[in-house]
């Protein structure tokens, strides 16, 4: 194959879909270093997700609870960007909503021209993945380009059971 044909491994946009988990920044930790090494560009992307049948009190409308899910986004955003400036790696970011997390992220690959996805899993075994299938899995599954997946230590439980069988919460 001609050098001009021949797709470079080297990544000139990554995109790092971030839901503000520990594990969410490990991969944004990963995308960094492999963009410092190769001069790439990082795409930072959150999904709020949109639930358009869940049943919500009265007093709170789900146009409220996306409102305040971007602009929570949209901060922490901030944060991660002004690191990512201290460190000379250029970056932009994104909030948008959708109800197909997994979605979102395939048409932001295509419309931002990314050339690696870099995500982690979150370890969730049972039968949720089952039914439903997860986000890293789509991905792996569907996305146009390579996606690098890093392991996840399996998040630790909130609460504790105590002697007395009473629940303890941190």
């Amino acid at each position: 194959m001609a050098p001009s044909q021949a797709a470079s491994v080297i990544p000139g946009k990554i995109l790092v879909p971030i839901d503000f988990s520990p594990s969410s920044h490990q991969a944004l930790e990963a995308a960094t270093e492999l963009a410092e090494k190769f001069g790439s560009k990082l795409y930072l992307l959150h999904v709020v997700p949109e639930y358009p049948g869940y049943a919500l009190p009265e007093s709170v409308s789900q146009q409220s609870i996306i409102s305040d899910g971007k602009q929570k986004a949209e901060e922490h955003f901030e944060v991660s960007m002004a690191g990512l400036k201290t460190k000379g790696v250029q970056a932009t970011s994104h909030v948008e909503v959708g109800s197909d997390v997994a979605g979102s992220i395939l048409d932001a690959i295509d419309r931002e021209n990314a050339d690696l996805v870099v995500l982690t899993t979150h370890g969730h075994s049972g039968w949720y993945p089952q039914v439903f299938g997860s986000v890293a899995e789509k991905l792996v599954k569907l996305a146009t380009v390579p996606v690098f997946l890093l392991r996840s230590p399996k998040p630790e439980s909130s609460a504790k059971v105590t002697y007395s069988g009473m629940m303890e919460w941190w």
